[in-house]
C-alpha cells in the first residue's frame, strides 16, 4: 500500500552473524528433539519441527521471511498458527535483549525460556507442546525480509494481513490464526485486526499502545523518540534502512498529520476475540491497552492488568501462560474448556514498598463503578483541600530547565484508602520567560515520614534483593521500578476535542495546530495521568509533583541525565485562587 506521504529513511546495520540471534540465511528444516537444549537454556518438552527462513509472499511482490515452529506430526493433524510479528528479529534475540537490556533479568529465572522465541513473544517450546505453531516473522524490510523497514501504520497492517491469509493456507495449519506478544508484537495486532483477515480468530495484545504519536512519540505534544532511536539502533537490522520517526516529527512542524494519523489504530473495526494486559507501570502502554478493551467491537473480551513489567508477565509467570494458551484453545481449536468463566476484568492493585500486589480482582466495568472522582484543589503551602481553591491567590515556581525543581502538593489519607481509576490535572499557569512551555505532572505515593516511595515490577522472590534500599545503582531503572503515574502537556497543545475523550479525565488532544502562550498570560492547561490502582495505609499520602522535565526513570544509562526537553526556558508559575481553580481529580475507590 503506498504510505500517506513520503517518508523519510534512516539507516540500519545490515545483519550479521551472531548478532541479536541472527544465523544467516538457513532456509532448511530440522526436528528439534525433546530433551534438547539448542541455546543451552530451558529443555524442550516435545520434539519440535522448525522450518527456518519460510518465504511468505507480500500482495505487492514483496518477500518476508519466518520460521516457523510445529509440532511433528502438524503435516497429518493440521494445527492453528500463532503470528509473532515483529521487527526485531526471529530467534534468540528474547533471551539475548533479555540480559542486555534488563536487571535482574527482569526476574525470569535460568532456564525459563528456550531461546526460540522472539524477542516480546511466546516460546515455542511451550506453544508446540501445547499443539500450536508458532511463526516468527521478520517484517518488511528486517534481517532477509525485502523492502523498507516499516513501523505500525497501514503498511505493516496489510503486510500482517496477507502473512496472516498465507500462513493459514499451508498444509500443516488448520487455517485459524492467532497473534500474541508484548510491546511492538502487541501494538501490530491492532493495525492488523482492524483489516479484519477473514483467518485471523483471536488476539492477545499484552500491552501495546493505541497511537503512536499521543503514547509513544510525542506524547502530550512533546517529542520522545530518544527511547525508540536507541532500542531500534541495538535491534533492529536490515539492508534497506527503516522510516525515521525523527525527521517525520520534524516535517511535520510538531503537529499532527496524515503520516501521524496512520499511526493510530481504529480499534472499533477489531471484532473477534481478544485478551488484552495492561500494567500501571508501563510507560508506553497503559491507555492503549484500556483504550483498546474499551472500543474493540466484541463482546468476546478480556483484560487483566498486570503488577508486573511485560517479559516478566509473558515468560515467568507459568498461571498465565497457560491461561493464554487456554484461550487460543478454546477460540483457534473450538474447545469447550470454560474460557468464557474468566472474569472479563481483573484488577491489579499495587501496594508499593516491600510489598507484592494484589492480583485479579474482579470488577464489573472499567473505570470501576465504586470509583468516584473527587477534586483536591492547590492551597497554599503545598495543601490540598477538597473544599475548593483558596479565597486568595497563590502562585508557586519551578525553574524548569532542571530535573530537580518541582512544585508539590500534598494529602495525607486519615483512613485506608485506594486510588483506583484515571486521574487528571487542570492547572492555571503561565511563564515569563517564553511563550511555549513543556509540564509534567506525577502523582508520588509517600510513606507514613513522608518518604517518596517506589514500587517492584516483579514479584519480590525472583530477583536477589529484599527491599528498594537493597537495590544498587546501576540497577535501578524503570524497568524494574515504578514511581507513579505521569502526565505531560506542551503548553500550545493544549487544545481538547471532548468527542474524542476516551473518558472525561483523559482528554483527547487534536494536535492539529499550535497555540502560543504569550509571556506572563495564565493559560488553562487540562493533563491526562495514566491509570492507577494504588493503596494507602492511614498516615501515608499521595503527592503531586508538577515540574518542566520528565520525573521518570530511564530504562538504559544512555539515556540518563539528559533533559527531556530543551525547549522550556525559565521559571513555570502555578497558580490557584478564586479566579485560577487549579487542581487534581483523584478516582477514589469506595468499597460496596
Amino acid at each position: 500500500m503506498p504510505p500517506p506521504c513520503q517518508i523519510a529513511r534512516k539507516h540500519i546495520d545490515p545483519p550479521s552473524i551472531g548478532r541479536n540471534g541472527y544465523q544467516g540465511f538457513l532456509n532448511k528444516t530440522e526436528i528439534l528433539p525433546k530433551g534438547s537444549a539448542p541455546f543451552n537454556e530451558r529443555e524442550l518438552p516435545c520434539d519440535i519441527l522448525v522450518e527456518h527462513d519460510v518465504g511468505i509472499k507480500m500482495r505487492d511482490g514483496v518477500t518476508i521471511y519466518a520460521d516457523v515452529y510445529r509440532p511433528v506430526d502438524s503435516n497429518a493433524k493440521p494445527v492453528p498458527a500463532i503470528l509473532s510479528w515483529s521487527p526485531f528479529g526471529k530467534k534468540l534475540n528474547g533471551l539475548t535483549f533479555l540480559k542486555m537490556m534488563t536487571p535482574y533479568d527482569i526476574g525470569v529465572a535460568p532456564k525459563t525460556i528456550s531461546g526460540l522465541e522472539k524477542f516480546e513473544g511466546p516460546d515455542p517450546a511451550t506453544f508446540v507442546d501445547c499443539g500450536f505453531a508458532i511463526v516468527n516473522a521478520d517484517t518488511r524490510g528486517v534481517g532477509d525480509s525485502e523492502g523498507m523497514c516499516v513501523i505500525m501504520g497501514s503498511q505493516e497492517g496489510e503486510d500482517g494481513y496477507d502473512c496472516c491469509e498465507e500462513v493459514a493456507k499451508l498444509p500443516w495449519c488448520n487455517g485459524n490464526i492467532g497473534m500474541a506478544g508484548n510491546s511492538h508484537l502487541a501494538i501490530a495486532q491492532w493495525f492488523i485486526a482492524q483489516r479484519r483477515p477473514p483467518s485471523l480468530k483471536a488476539i492477545a495484545p499484552w500491552e501495546g499502545c493505541g497511537d503512536l504519536f499521543r503514547e509513544q512519540f510525542v506524547r502530550g505534544g512533546i517529542w520522545a523518540g530518544n527511547f525508540f532511536d536507541h532500542i531500534s539502533g541495538v535491534m533492529i537490522q536490515g539492508r534497506d534502512g527503516m522510516e525515521s520517526f525523527k525527521e517525520m516529527y520534524k516535517r511535520s512542524g510538531g503537529v499532527g498529520n496524515d503520516y501521524w494519523y496512520d499511526k493510530r489504530p481504529d480499534m472499533t473495526k477489531i471484532n473477534i476475540p481478544t485478551y488484552i494486559t495492561a500494567s500501571f507501570s508501563s510507560a508506553l502502554h497503559t491507555m492503549g491497552s484500556i483504550r483498546g478493551f474499551l472500543d474493540v467491537d466484541t463482546p468476546d473480551k478480556w483484560i487483566r492488568f498486570s503488577p508486573y513489567q511485560e517479559w516478566h508477565d509473558i515468560w515467568a509467570v507459568p498461571k498465565y501462560t497457560d491461561e493464554l494458551c487456554q484461550f487460543f484453545d478454546r477460540y483457534l481449536r473450538g474447545s469447550n474448556n470454560g474460557w468464557e468463566k474468566t472474569p472479563q476484568i481483573r484488577m491489579t492493585t499495587l501496594l508499593f514498598g516491600d510489598k507484592d500486589a494484589i492480583l485479579d480482582e474482579p470488577l464489573p466495568a472499567y473505570p470501576p463503578p465504586q470509583t468516584q472522582d473527587r477534586k483536591l484543589y492547590l492551597g497554599e503551602n503545598g495543601s490540598l483541600s477538597f473544599d475548593g481553591p483558596p479565597s486568595t491567590v497563590c502562585t508557586v515556581s519551578y525553574e524548569s530547565t532542571r530535573n530537580d525543581s518541582c512544585s508539590s502538593w500534598t494529602y495525607t489519607f486519615d483512613k485506608p484508602s485506594r486510588l483506583c481509576g484515571i486521574p487528571k490535572a487542570v492547572l492555571y499557569m503561565s511563564c515569563d520567560d517564553n511563550d511555549d512551555f513543556d509540564v509534567y505532572v506525577t502523582l508520588r505515593k509517600l510513606d507514613k515520614n513522608g518518604k517518596p516511595m517506589l514500587a517492584i515490577n516483579v514479584p519480590w522472590s525472583t530477583i536477589p534483593p529484599n527491599s528498594i534500599e537493597e537495590i544498587p545503582e546501576d540497577k535501578i531503572s524503570d524497568i524494574l521500578l515504578y514511581s507513579g503515574p505521569i502526565g505531560l502537556l506542551r503548553a500550545s497543545h493544549r487544545e481538547i476535542d471532548e468527542s474524542k475523550s476516551m473518558h472525561p479525565n483523559y482528554p483527547f488532544h487534536p494536535h492539529a495546530t499550535i497555540q502560543k502562550v504569550p509571556k506572563g498570560n495564565i493559560v488553562k492547561l487540562e493533563i491526562g495521568i495514566f491509570a492507577l490502582s494504588v493503596a494507602y495505609e492511614a498516615g501515608e499520602s499521595v503527592r503531586i509533583d508538577v515540574q518542566g522535565q520528565t520525573p521518570q526513570i530511564q530504562s538504559f544509562a544512555a539515556l540518563k541525565g539528559k533533559l527531556s526537553t530543551e525547549d522550556n526556558v525559565g521559571f513555570h508559575k502555578i497558580h490557584s485562587g478564586p479566579d485560577y481553580p487549579s487542581y487534581v481529580s483523584l478516582p477514589f475507590f469506595e468499597d460496596k
